[in-house]
């Protein structure tokens, strides 16, 4: 079997999302997903420029060979961009070889280890009200877990919270990647936040109780002496994680925050390599691994870095917002199922014209998701769909504090 074409295809149904559509002699096609939230071009003209002419003729079969080959021949090795691109190629090439197995893809990578998949939703509110009514409509959804989110006084907007408004219109949570010219504008006060969450907290365990897991996204915005403060001021409402407390470039960071506090910390959206995890994982200094299979290289790679994981006993929580499509999405569900140290999953429902380029086989039921039983990952692309939602610029917002500083979004 060898490679015959590869094709790049961007459209823009909900948002912009970048698919690697790759086609054998025998007529088999494998899709991967090489979406990068605001930088969705580069990553195009990575592939289309760069890895589509070295993939032409080479036998899909040999997943391994090719990751290595992207990684190590390009010299310029990890960021974004690259891992992205990479695992496009990855994820197609798994596509393929499961197809030609007739197998759904997570047979291929041991079988399953669950019956179905945790997810979590997504919460939020300007006010407690609105923002009990947005758990009370979750849990309606189906989901067993949930992430929580509120607005803060005196701060105009504030990541992931639904209600507010956005420049284009679009539900803020939704897609928080607005198509405009320039990238929006938002203010932040971190002293402000640390006030007012613990007490957010306090009202929702009182509201809906002890049981129900309650995550929480602090987005990189804190220092880590701030981030262990907020981590002990919300340890009596036992959450089942906190994301993102700091920005964890300086993975050391992470020791004095752990020093601090119980709370299970999850970090690495924004990671690209197991390079980024290496003192992390190893000083066991969190407790979920967040990294997308879009961003961090593909199946080939996160299963590895999962399994590194697995020695600490840290488990798996793979980022899975709608900048991920549903080819990624469906990657990191097969992924999910058949690894041992499975955590839980991010899943925030994509739209209906999503839905309408991307006919995905996996189901959401009773709080558990599933990547279904179709050969390969389950999910096939309508290009003629595809063709009617063109790429449309867009950026995500950035923050500044009070006296104008940029700061961590």
């Amino acid at each position: 079997m060898k490679i015959i074409a590869a094709d790049v295809i961007v459209t823009s149904p909900d948002r912009n999302f970048v698919t690697l559509k790759i086609t054998t002699d025998d007529g088999i096609t494998g899709l991967g997903d090489g979406t990068l939230n605001g930088r969705e071009l580069s990553v195009v003209s990575y592939l289309a420029d760069h890895v589509v002419p070295l993939l032409i003729g080479r036998d899909p079969h040999r997943i391994e060979d090719t990751w290595q080959f992207l990684y190590r021949s390009a010299y310029w090795r990890r960021g974004p961009v690259t891992m992205a691109a990479i695992a496009a190629v990855d994820v197609a090439l798994w596509d393929i070889k499961a197809k030609a197995a007739g197998m759904p893809l997570y047979q291929l990578l041991g079988g399953a280890s669950r019956n179905g998949i945790m997810a979590y939703g997504h919460a939020s509110g300007r006010d407690l009200p609105e923002l009990f009514d947005s758990i009370r409509r979750h849990l309606d959804m189906g989901y067993r877990s949930i992430r929580v989110q509120t607005s803060v006084p005196g701060i105009n907007a504030v990541y992931g919270v639904a209600a507010q408004p956005s420049v284009d219109g679009k539900r803020y949570d939704y897609e928080p990647a607005q198509r405009t010219a320039l990238p929006a504008e938002e203010d932040w006060d971190t002293r402000a936040y640390l006030r007012h969450l613990p007490g957010v907290f306090e009202a929702v365990r009182n509201e809906f109780g002890p049981e129900l897991p309650l995550l929480h996204d602090g987005h990189h915005r804190m220092t880590p002496i701030q981030a262990a403060k907020l981590g002990k001021a919300l340890e009596p409402y036992d959450l089942f994680w906190l994301e993102d407390c700091t920005p964890a470039e300086n993975q050391e960071a992470l020791r004095l925050v752990r020093r601090h506090t119980t709370t299970p910390l999850a970090i690495g959206e924004i990671f690209n390599t197991v390079w980024d995890y290496q003192t992390l994982i190893r000083e066991q200094l969190i407790d979920y691994v967040r990294s997308a299979v879009t961003h961090t290289g593909g199946i080939t790679a996160m299963r590895k870095l999962l399994d590194y994981a697995a020695q600490y006993q840290i488990k798996s929580g793979i980022h899975g917002p709608t900048d991920i499509s549903p080819v990624g999405m469906a990657a990191a569900l097969h992924l999910d199922l058949a690894i041992h140290n499975f955590g839980i999953q991010e899943y925030m429902q994509h739209g209906a014209a999503t839905n309408e380029v991307f006919r995905s086989s996996f189901t959401f039921d009773d709080g558990y998701l599933h990547p279904g039983e179709l050969p390969g990952i389950g999910v096939e692309l309508d290009e003629k769909a595809a063709a009617g939602f063109p790429y449309q610029p867009a950026y995500l917002p950035f923050n500044r504090l009070q006296d104008g500083t940029v700061h961590d979004w």
